[in-house]
């Protein structure tokens, strides 16, 4: 999810939440790919506080450990813990981010719907990137090199492709609930062609013409 805010004479704030999961795995994620084509720095919460991510590629030990041990309920029960312990902090950020006057992007999963209301957010425009899950899992699979691993790795892997799956879905839904509209990037041609449009609005929101 991403929060991109644009400020011109007569200030609009943008929010653009990026659920586009699986590409911060294999590729630029939505919210740098609007990042670098408007010019505006992108701030993730994943720098603002630390959670097992993942489980590959010269990670500690008690990464891996973490997966093994827990089971996919409690491990997705953990994330969604670490989602709302950072609820304060975002609020905190955001607001100095805002008070800065500068356009910004802030991303990350962390930027939950269902605490949207929480953050003073503005006139803010909502979308949800989705993906689906038999991409998602093969994105995951593919950018973890997930067949040069040994066991553990691979144990550690599938239970990330489960949480990661169970995330998408609860993403989907509170997004529906709390009436984000959301947009299926799960084709390529989609999510290129809905980047430039929120490019186009963002860009054109700084625009006081």
């Amino acid at each position: 999810m991403t929060l991109a805010t644009q400020f011109n004479d007569t200030p609009t704030e943008k929010l653009i939440p990026d659920w586009y999961l699986a590409c911060r795995e294999v590729d630029l994620c939505a919210s740098h790919r609007i990042g670098l084509a408007t010019g505006l720095p992108v701030i993730s919460t994943d720098m603002l506080g630390r959670h097992p991510e993942r489980p590959w590629t010269g990670v500690p030990d008690a990464v891996v450990e973490f997966y093994h041990r827990l089971s996919n309920d409690t491990i997705h029960w953990f994330l969604r813990a670490h989602h709302k312990n950072m609820r304060p902090i975002i609020r905190e950020k955001i607001r100095a981010q805002r008070q800065m006057g500068d356009g910004f992007i802030f991303e990350s999963a962390a930027l939950r719907p269902e605490y949207l209301a929480d953050w003073e957010i503005g006139d803010a425009l909502v979308v949800c990137f989705h993906v689906e899950d038999p991409v998602l899992r093969e994105r995951i699979v593919h950018g973890s090199r997930y067949s040069e691993q040994g066991k553990q790795v691979k144990a550690a892997i599938e239970k990330f492709v489960e949480r990661s799956l169970c995330e998408n879905t609860a993403l989907a839904e509170a997004a529906k609930a709390h009436g984000a509209p959301r947009i299926d990037v799960t084709n390529p041609e989609n999510a290129d062609r809905s980047t430039k449009e929120l490019v186009s609005r963002l860009v054109g929101s700084s625009d006081p013409s």
